[in-house]
């Protein structure tokens, strides 16, 4: 059922081209509630950001959901930290199966309580290192994680052939090199998503 307090969050998504059910869009609400509430409280999320989590983090996060391919996949969000932008891109995408990696116990157990929180059954928590991942993804996702060049070598061993990584970029950075990239502007203020695969022969 659509709900009155929906109706800032669907036209807020629609603002970056998702269009999201009921049930996304409740989530998103709940979610925006925990990050503001205690996200902030316990050091995961910048105190002054509590008043633009929206706009600052939980839309930047939804304008990549359509660079996730299509399908059952399977993703890591690297560095998973409050969830930003694992727990967004699994509530937009049901079909993708997350995998928040975070090696800091008291991270994991936060994304631990939003996956509860949120009843969401496509994403599960990963307390440890990526480098120490052992299974393989079709895409990974890295916001706030580590420089480009240290992004791309840890999501290059965890990727299957054809896979990618979604990179949040400030706004001005260096392209690891023998990687092909595809940058997505964001809005003004903003860097790009960088979408980033191996690049050919």
């Amino acid at each position: 059922m659509f709900h009155v307090k929906h109706e800032g969050w669907a036209a807020a998504a629609r603002s970056v081209g998702v269009d999201l059910p009921p049930e996304a869009l409740d989530r998103l609400f709940t979610y925006e509630g925990l990050l503001r509430e205690r996200a902030t409280a316990e050091g995961l999320v910048a105190p002054a950001d509590a008043p633009r989590i929206r706009e600052r983090h939980l839309l930047d996060c939804l304008r990549a959901a359509p660079l996730v391919p299509p399908g059952p996949r399977r993703a890591y969000d690297l560095g998973s930290g409050a969830g930003l932008p694992g727990v967004v891109l699994a509530v937009a995408l049901p079909a993708l199966q997350v995998h928040l990696v975070e090696s800091r116990r008291h991270r994991s157990d936060f994304l631990r309580d939003v996956v509860a929180a949120l009843d969401l059954p496509n994403a599960n928590v990963e307390q440890r290192r990526a480098e120490d991942l052992d299974g393989r993804a079709d895409v990974c996702f890295a916001r706030a994680f580590a420089p480009p060049e240290r992004a791309w070598a840890t999501a290059a061993a965890l990727l299957v052939p054809g896979g990618r990584l979604l990179y949040w970029a400030g706004r001005s950075y260096r392209r690891p090199s023998g990687v092909s990239t595809e940058e997505v502007a964001g809005p003004p203020g903003s860097g790009p998503v960088v979408v980033m695969r191996l690049a050919a022969p």
